[in-house]
This record gives C-alpha cells, sequence and structure tokens, in this order.
C-alpha cells in the first residue's frame, strides 16, 4: 500500500507541476504527512530531494531548447544555497505542530499570488514576447545583445530573492518557483520561458544545498519513498505538460488554486481543532 500511494503522491505532485508550470511541490509535505504518515521534518527532506531531481530533468530539457540564462541563475542559486542551510536550521528548531500551520499559511500565500496572476497570465505572456531584450526592468537592464548588465543594485536584489527562495526550501522543502519566476521577469526583463528554465536550474541547485543540510542535522531521508515519489513526479510531470497544452491555463490554475485552499485548511484543522 506503501507503494502504491508513494506513486500515486509522486503523481499528483507532478502532474500539477506539469499543469500549472510551477507551485506543484507545494502539495509534497501535506501528502507525505497525512498520507503516508511521515514525520513533517522527514517529509521536508523527501519534498526537497525529489522536487529537486524532478526540477533537473526538467532544466536539461529547457537548456537543450536554449531556454536557460546560466549566468542570472547562478546569482540566484548562490544565494539561495546560503539560504538552505538557514532553513534547514529554523526548520529543525521549530515544533512540528508551529511547522506545519507555518507551511499552510505559505501555501495560503502561494494560493493568493496565483489567483490574482491567473486572469492575466496569457496577456502577460503576449507583452513580454513583444518586448525588445533591450528593455529595462525596474532595477536591472540589458544592453542590445539582450545580456544582463550586473550593477551592484541588480546583484543585490538577485541575490537577496535567491536567500528568501532557499530559506523557504529548507525550511518547508519547496521548490521556491512561485518566487523565482515573477522575479526573473519583472526584475530581469527575461521571456516567460527563460524564467521557467533558469527557475528550474536554481530549485535544482537549492535543494542540493538543502538535502546536504537536511542530512547534516542527522535527519534521514528514506530512499524507498523518494525514489518512489520521484518516479511517479516525473510521470506526473510528462503527463500534465501534455495536458495542459489542451486546457485553458486560467481555468487550471484556478482549480489548482482552490486544492490548495482546501489542504491548507485540512492542515490548519488538524493542527488547532481536531
Amino acid at each position: 500500500m506503501i507503494i502504491l500511494l508513494s506513486l500515486i503522491f509522486g503523481l499528483v505532485v507532478g502532474l500539477s507541476l506539469g499543469l500549472t508550470g510551477g507551485g506543484g511541490a507545494i502539495f509534497a509535505v501535506p501528502l507525505l504527512v497525512y498520507g503516508l504518515g511521515v514525520p513533517a521534518r522527514e517529509a521536508v527532506g523527501i519534498s526537497l530531494a525529489a522536487v529537486g531531481a524532478t526540477s533537473l530533468v526538467g532544466f536539461l530539457q529547457r537548456w537543450r531548447a536554449g531556454q536557460v540564462e546560466i549566468g542570472t541563475g547562478l546569482l540566484f542559486a548562490v544565494a539561495g544555497m546560503v539560504g538552505a542551510p538557514l532553513g534547514s536550521w529554523i526548520a529543525g528548531r521549530l515544533p512540528e505542530t508551529m511547522l506545519l500551520l507555518l507551511f499552510a499559511g505559505l501555501m495560503v500565500i502561494v494560493a493568493i499570488r496565483m489567483w490574482q496572476s491567473s486572469p492575466a497570465a496569457a496577456s502577460a505572456e503576449a507583452i513580454l514576447a513583444a518586448q525588445d531584450n533591450s528593455a529595462d526592468g525596474p532595477t536591472c537592464r540589458r544592453d542590445a545583445t539582450g545580456t544582463l548588465i550586473l550593477t551592484s543594485p541588480c546583484a543585490l536584489l538577485l541575490l537577496t530573492v535567491g536567500l528568501l527562495t532557499g530559506l523557504l526550501a529548507g525550511l518547508f522543502g519547496v521548490g521556491g518557483g512561485f518566487v523565482i519566476v515573477p522575479a526573473l521577469i519583472l526584475f530581469s526583463s527575461m521571456s516567460i520561458h527563460r524564467a521557467v528554465g533558469t527557475s528550474l536550474m536554481v530549485i535544482a541547485l537549492i535543494s542540493v544545498s538543502g538535502v546536504t543540510a537536511h542530512l547534516a542535522a542527522g535527519r534521514d531521508i528514506p530512499l524507498d519513498i523518494t525514489g518512489l515519489f520521484l518516479l511517479g513526479g516525473l510521470a506526473g510531470l510528462f503527463a500534465g505538460q501534455a495536458i495542459s497544452k489542451r486546457l485553458s491555463s486560467t481555468v487550471l490554475q484556478r482549480v489548482f488554486v482552490v486544492a490548495i485552499l482546501a489542504v491548507a485548511g485540512y492542515i490548519v484543522l488538524q493542527n488547532l481543532l481536531l
């Protein structure tokens, strides 16, 4: 039964990632904790490992398609790899109930952001596609060839967002794509396709740091559950990507938001009222 559930739950996470293009990892910890009975801190480690490996596969696909900006991604990743051990250290010192309630709060924030952005997703992508590569971002600028001009304010901004992403990864086992992708688009004038590809690279690198910190703290990552979860996640990822091409992205995103809020509500009920 554990084998089947691990595959199914991994499939759910991968499917949501493939359908929405980000945020699917938010389901991993609740499914592991309430579906498989895995302790919360152990679930964070499994989620980090599975999300990181899945992101690595996605990154390699995007890289081969020329949709990854390595230099900008490495800047994010360096800061994130510092933040992940810090998040893991904080998680180890929080009561499990508080950790889960904070996670529920994060889910609500993600849901609100996704709901607000979904109606404009298609038009925003069209606007970004029409922009010249030399367009200025609010903080970061690009030259005539589209290369990022790394000024001090730009570097500081990207490092700060990277640090925040790493902190969330270490604390909750999430990938952080819901932070990275909008930041890359808004602050570095990056196209949405390159932002997604670059985000996958960053998530994979940050996950390595988070997993290392998790293991260094003496917390286990069971290979059997992690492997099955990852296997189901990869299958769901490819299936979700295929299905998403046939369905409205706005409808998918809003259904996804409702599911996130339902899971967040369940976590709160389990830890406060029951």
